[in-house]
Protein backbone atom coordinates (compact mmCIF):
# COMPACT_ATOMS: atom_id res chain seq x y z
CA UNK A 1 0.00 0.00 0.00
CA UNK A 2 1.30 3.36 -1.11
CA UNK A 3 1.28 5.75 2.23
CA UNK A 4 2.47 8.79 0.64
CA UNK A 5 0.41 12.11 0.11
CA UNK A 6 0.44 14.08 -2.95
CA UNK A 7 1.78 18.23 -1.84
CA UNK A 8 -1.01 20.80 -3.34
CA UNK A 9 -0.94 24.62 -3.38
CA UNK A 10 -4.23 26.74 -2.07
CA UNK A 11 -5.30 28.63 -4.80
CA UNK A 12 -8.89 29.71 -2.71
CA UNK A 13 -10.50 30.37 0.28
CA UNK A 14 -13.59 29.44 0.09
CA UNK A 15 -15.70 29.55 3.62
CA UNK A 16 -14.94 28.62 7.21
CA UNK A 17 -16.27 25.78 8.49
CA UNK A 18 -16.99 26.93 11.98
CA UNK A 19 -16.60 23.77 13.95
CA UNK A 20 -14.78 23.50 17.37
CA UNK A 21 -11.99 25.81 17.79
CA UNK A 22 -9.95 24.86 14.95
CA UNK A 23 -11.94 26.95 12.52
CA UNK A 24 -11.06 24.44 9.70
CA UNK A 25 -11.92 25.82 5.43
CA UNK A 26 -13.53 24.79 2.49
CA UNK A 27 -10.69 25.73 -0.18
CA UNK A 28 -9.40 24.75 -3.37
CA UNK A 29 -6.26 23.95 -4.40
CA UNK A 30 -3.91 23.88 -7.83
CA UNK A 31 -4.92 20.66 -8.73
CA UNK A 32 -8.62 21.88 -8.86
CA UNK A 33 -10.40 19.87 -5.68
CA UNK A 34 -11.88 21.25 -2.99
CA UNK A 35 -10.99 20.44 0.47
CA UNK A 36 -11.74 20.85 4.08
CA UNK A 37 -8.42 22.74 4.37
CA UNK A 38 -6.78 22.26 8.34
CA UNK A 39 -4.32 25.42 10.13
CA UNK A 40 -0.99 24.70 11.48
CA UNK A 41 -2.05 28.33 12.94
CA UNK A 42 -5.40 27.05 15.06
CA UNK A 43 -5.66 25.70 18.42
CA UNK A 44 -3.28 22.63 19.05
CA UNK A 45 -1.19 23.54 15.61
CA UNK A 46 1.01 21.15 14.43
CA UNK A 47 -0.03 18.58 17.08
CA UNK A 48 -3.22 19.00 15.93
CA UNK A 49 -2.23 18.17 11.84
CA UNK A 50 0.30 15.23 13.48
CA UNK A 51 -2.73 13.35 15.16
CA UNK A 52 -4.99 13.79 11.85
CA UNK A 53 -2.10 12.42 9.88
CA UNK A 54 -1.00 9.65 12.14
CA UNK A 55 -4.53 8.58 12.73
CA UNK A 56 -5.90 8.95 9.02
CA UNK A 57 -2.84 6.55 7.90
CA UNK A 58 -3.71 3.85 10.14
CA UNK A 59 -7.33 3.91 9.52
CA UNK A 60 -6.18 3.67 5.62
CA UNK A 61 -3.83 0.96 6.54
CA UNK A 62 -6.87 -0.78 8.53
CA UNK A 63 -9.09 -0.77 5.85
CA UNK A 64 -11.38 2.24 6.58
CA UNK A 65 -12.61 4.61 4.41
CA UNK A 66 -11.44 7.97 4.78
CA UNK A 67 -11.35 11.10 2.75
CA UNK A 68 -7.57 11.68 0.63
CA UNK A 69 -5.18 13.56 3.10
CA UNK A 70 -2.72 15.78 1.31
CA UNK A 71 0.01 17.93 2.19
CA UNK A 72 -1.19 21.45 1.25
CA UNK A 73 0.83 24.13 0.88
CA UNK A 74 0.02 28.34 1.99
CA UNK A 75 1.95 31.12 0.67
CA UNK A 76 2.66 34.08 1.70
CA UNK A 77 0.63 36.15 0.05
CA UNK A 78 -2.68 33.90 0.77
CA UNK A 79 -4.96 35.60 2.40
CA UNK A 80 -4.19 39.35 2.32
CA UNK A 81 -7.33 40.46 0.78
CA UNK A 82 -9.74 38.18 3.80
CA UNK A 83 -11.63 40.97 5.12
CA UNK A 84 -12.38 38.79 8.29
CA UNK A 85 -9.33 39.70 11.05
CA UNK A 86 -9.51 36.64 12.69
CA UNK A 87 -9.15 34.52 9.52
CA UNK A 88 -6.38 36.48 8.27
CA UNK A 89 -4.64 36.34 11.14
CA UNK A 90 -4.97 32.43 10.54
CA UNK A 91 -3.88 32.38 7.52
CA UNK A 92 -0.92 33.96 7.99
CA UNK A 93 0.22 32.46 11.18
CA UNK A 94 -0.37 28.81 8.54
CA UNK A 95 2.01 29.82 5.93
CA UNK A 96 3.84 26.75 4.68
CA UNK A 97 2.86 22.98 5.20
CA UNK A 98 -0.62 22.60 6.27
CA UNK A 99 -3.03 19.35 6.08
CA UNK A 100 -6.62 18.75 4.14
CA UNK A 101 -8.51 16.55 3.51
CA UNK A 102 -10.42 15.94 0.15
CA UNK A 103 -13.80 17.47 0.70
CA UNK A 104 -16.74 15.00 0.16
CA UNK A 105 -19.52 17.03 -1.68
CA UNK A 106 -23.02 15.80 -1.06
CA UNK A 107 -22.21 13.51 2.21
CA UNK A 108 -23.87 13.89 5.02
CA UNK A 109 -23.57 13.94 8.84
CA UNK A 110 -23.68 10.04 10.87
CA UNK A 111 -26.92 9.81 12.76
CA UNK A 112 -27.17 7.29 14.71
CA UNK A 113 -31.09 7.27 14.99
CA UNK A 114 -31.10 6.95 11.56
CA UNK A 115 -28.45 4.71 10.12
CA UNK A 116 -27.56 1.24 11.49
CA UNK A 117 -24.00 0.30 11.66
CA UNK A 118 -23.21 -3.60 12.08
CA UNK A 119 -21.52 -5.05 15.43
CA UNK A 120 -17.98 -6.00 12.82
CA UNK A 121 -17.67 -2.27 11.95
CA UNK A 122 -18.83 -0.56 14.85
CA UNK A 123 -16.48 -2.94 16.23
CA UNK A 124 -13.61 -1.93 14.27
CA UNK A 125 -14.03 1.56 14.72
CA UNK A 126 -13.98 1.61 18.67
CA UNK A 127 -10.76 0.03 18.69
CA UNK A 128 -9.00 2.24 16.57
CA UNK A 129 -10.18 5.06 18.51
CA UNK A 130 -9.47 3.24 22.11
CA UNK A 131 -5.85 2.55 20.13
CA UNK A 132 -5.40 6.39 19.15
CA UNK A 133 -7.07 7.64 22.23
CA UNK A 134 -9.40 9.50 19.82
CA UNK A 135 -11.69 11.77 22.53
CA UNK A 136 -14.14 13.19 19.91
CA UNK A 137 -16.51 10.16 18.23
CA UNK A 138 -19.32 10.61 20.49
CA UNK A 139 -22.99 11.34 20.17
CA UNK A 140 -22.83 14.96 20.66
CA UNK A 141 -19.88 14.82 17.66
CA UNK A 142 -19.88 11.61 15.64
CA UNK A 143 -16.94 12.93 13.30
CA UNK A 144 -18.46 9.97 10.28
CA UNK A 145 -19.76 10.99 7.32
CA UNK A 146 -22.77 9.09 5.07
CA UNK A 147 -21.15 9.20 1.09
CA UNK A 148 -22.60 7.45 -1.20
CA UNK A 149 -24.34 5.25 0.90
CA UNK A 150 -21.04 4.17 2.78
CA UNK A 151 -19.40 5.64 6.23
CA UNK A 152 -16.43 7.23 5.74
CA UNK A 153 -14.23 8.30 9.07
CA UNK A 154 -13.36 11.92 9.08
CA UNK A 155 -11.18 14.49 11.96
CA UNK A 156 -8.96 12.75 13.76
CA UNK A 157 -7.23 15.65 15.56
CA UNK A 158 -8.18 14.76 18.95
CA UNK A 159 -6.32 11.73 18.86
CA UNK A 160 -3.16 11.14 20.89
CA UNK A 161 -3.87 13.43 23.18
CA UNK A 162 -0.56 12.80 25.32
CA UNK A 163 1.58 14.46 23.16
CA UNK A 164 -0.42 18.21 24.51
CA UNK A 165 1.72 17.74 27.52
CA UNK A 166 4.63 15.45 26.70
CA UNK A 167 5.17 14.08 29.82
CA UNK A 168 4.58 10.45 30.89
CA UNK A 169 3.91 9.36 27.78
CA UNK A 170 5.25 5.88 28.28
CA UNK A 171 2.09 5.82 31.37
CA UNK A 172 -0.15 6.78 28.45
CA UNK A 173 0.77 4.66 25.72
CA UNK A 174 -0.49 1.72 28.22
CA UNK A 175 -3.09 3.49 29.46
CA UNK A 176 -6.93 1.51 29.27
CA UNK A 177 -8.65 5.08 27.64
CA UNK A 178 -11.58 5.54 29.96
CA UNK A 179 -13.53 8.09 27.74
CA UNK A 180 -14.55 5.22 25.52
CA UNK A 181 -17.73 4.71 27.32
CA UNK A 182 -18.81 8.22 25.30
CA UNK A 183 -17.99 6.30 21.91
CA UNK A 184 -21.32 6.30 19.66
CA UNK A 185 -20.57 2.74 18.31
CA UNK A 186 -19.77 0.99 21.49
CA UNK A 187 -23.12 -0.29 22.21
CA UNK A 188 -22.90 -2.14 19.05
CA UNK A 189 -19.34 -3.21 19.24
CA UNK A 190 -19.68 -7.12 20.29
CA UNK A 191 -16.37 -8.56 18.16
CA UNK A 192 -13.45 -6.54 19.60
CA UNK A 193 -11.69 -9.68 20.37
CA UNK A 194 -11.79 -10.57 17.25
CA UNK A 195 -10.59 -7.17 15.50
CA UNK A 196 -8.32 -7.01 18.23
CA UNK A 197 -6.43 -9.85 16.79
CA UNK A 198 -6.94 -9.19 13.31
CA UNK A 199 -6.20 -4.95 13.33
CA UNK A 200 -2.98 -6.44 15.81
CA UNK A 201 -1.70 -8.76 12.83
CA UNK A 202 -1.99 -5.77 10.42
CA UNK A 203 0.24 -2.72 12.17
CA UNK A 204 3.59 -4.39 12.07
CA UNK A 205 6.14 -2.40 12.96
CA UNK A 206 7.18 -1.43 9.34
CA UNK A 207 4.00 0.07 8.88
CA UNK A 208 3.89 1.93 12.23
CA UNK A 209 7.57 3.23 11.89
CA UNK A 210 6.32 4.36 7.50
CA UNK A 211 3.36 6.30 8.56
CA UNK A 212 5.31 7.96 11.64
CA UNK A 213 8.17 8.97 8.91
CA UNK A 214 5.54 10.91 7.19
CA UNK A 215 5.33 13.62 9.68
CA UNK A 216 7.46 16.64 8.19
CA UNK A 217 10.40 17.96 9.85
CA UNK A 218 9.00 21.35 10.00
CA UNK A 219 6.10 20.24 12.06
CA UNK A 220 8.34 19.33 14.67
CA UNK A 221 10.57 22.66 15.92
CA UNK A 222 8.55 22.62 19.14
CA UNK A 223 9.01 25.29 21.66
CA UNK A 224 7.61 22.60 24.60
CA UNK A 225 11.06 20.00 24.18
CA UNK A 226 14.20 19.88 23.84
CA UNK A 227 13.96 16.85 21.66
CA UNK A 228 15.23 16.76 18.01
CA UNK A 229 12.67 16.02 15.16
CA UNK A 230 13.91 12.46 14.59
CA UNK A 231 13.67 11.97 18.56
CA UNK A 232 10.13 13.22 18.65
CA UNK A 233 9.36 10.63 15.51
CA UNK A 234 10.88 7.94 17.79
CA UNK A 235 8.42 8.84 20.73
CA UNK A 236 5.60 8.80 18.42
CA UNK A 237 6.47 5.26 17.30
CA UNK A 238 7.31 3.68 20.76
CA UNK A 239 4.23 5.58 21.60
CA UNK A 240 1.83 3.66 18.95
CA UNK A 241 4.24 0.35 19.39
CA UNK A 242 3.63 0.09 23.70
CA UNK A 243 0.43 0.66 22.91
CA UNK A 244 -0.29 -1.98 20.06
CA UNK A 245 1.30 -4.51 22.44
CA UNK A 246 -0.32 -3.49 25.80
CA UNK A 247 -4.27 -3.43 23.67
CA UNK A 248 -5.88 -6.01 26.17
CA UNK A 249 -5.83 -2.61 28.89
CA UNK A 250 -7.72 -0.58 26.41
CA UNK A 251 -9.79 -3.49 24.84
CA UNK A 252 -10.77 -5.30 28.36
CA UNK A 253 -11.61 -1.14 29.40
CA UNK A 254 -13.67 -1.02 26.02
CA UNK A 255 -15.65 -4.29 26.94
CA UNK A 256 -16.26 -3.63 30.46
CA UNK A 257 -17.87 -0.19 28.95
CA UNK A 258 -19.94 -1.59 26.86
CA UNK A 259 -21.30 -3.90 29.77
CA UNK A 260 -23.20 -1.19 31.29
CA UNK A 261 -24.60 0.29 28.42
CA UNK A 262 -26.00 -2.42 26.65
Amino acid sequence: MDLSLRTVTVTRYILPLREGGSLPALAEADDDFKYVLKFRGAGHGVKALISELIGGKIAQVLGFRIPELVFAHLSEDFGRSEADEEIQDLLKASCGLNLALHYLSGAITYDPGAVKIDSKLSSEIVWLDAFLTNIDRTFRNTNMLIWHKELWLIDNGASLYFHHSWDNWEKNAVSPFVMIKDHVLLPQASELDEVNARFKSILTPEILREIVELIPTDWLNWNDTDLSPEEIKEVYFQFLSIRLEHSDNFLNEAKNARAKVI
